[in-house]
């Protein structure tokens, strides 16, 4: 079943997504900007926008700086919603960054049996190569599985939200619309000679 992209409501994405205009101007995106240049990529639709709260959600868990560019050019290749793969990536950020890569450790440690050690986070090439010492297998093992996992699932909880929402307006319609056509045979009933 199709959903038309009128069926989300646009305020939401346009309040959490950044604009098309701000999404140029950025230098990090500025040499990715013609292969931004197709519409489908703009649209707010549940085909879109799903999978690239998805793949921004799994680009997060990467351990380089690389999130912004990555982003652009799996949006330009996915033919995904640009803004929303954009705002998505930024879940990984300097407040929020030690906490996600000290889960995606732990679960690391948890998949491939490693012993927890002290762990310490610092996102540059120095720590990739210098800092990560003996924590690199579960680090990354860990990242991988994050991503994998937190992909899918924000992929399939928006794509359900989106669906939801659309099913509970559709009813909505139709409750009104029924109602409306029973206060009318009233009204008529009510006018009638025979009445």
């Amino acid at each position: 079943q199709c959903y038309s992209s009128e069926s989300m409501p646009r305020r939401f994405l346009k309040r959490f997504t950044p604009s098309r205009d701000a999404i140029h101007a950025s230098r990090w995106l500025r040499p990715f900007k013609h292969l931004l240049t197709d519409p489908r990529l703009w649209s707010p639709q549940r085909r879109t926008v799903a999978p690239a709260f998805g793949a921004g959600l799994a680009i997060s868990f990467i351990p380089l700086p690389v999130h912004l560019l990555l982003a652009a050019l799996v949006a330009a290749v996915a033919r995904i919603n640009v803004p929303t793969i954009v705002a998505t990536v930024f879940f990984s950020n300097p407040v929020t960054i030690v906490p996600i890569f000290y889960f995606a450790y732990r679960v690391g440690t948890l998949v491939t049996g490693f012993r927890p050690q002290p762990f310490e986070f610092s996102l540059s090439w120095d720590w990739l190569q210098h800092g990560l010492g003996p924590l690199w297998q579960p680090f990354l093992v860990g990242c991988l599985v994050c991503a994998v996992v937190f992909g899918l699932v924000g992929w399939f909880a928006v794509d359900q939200a989106w669906r939801t929402t659309v099913r509970r307006r559709l009813e909505r319609r139709r409750a009104r619309s029924a109602a409306q056509v029973a206060a009318l045979r009233v009204t008529e009933t009510d006018e009638s000679p025979l009445g």
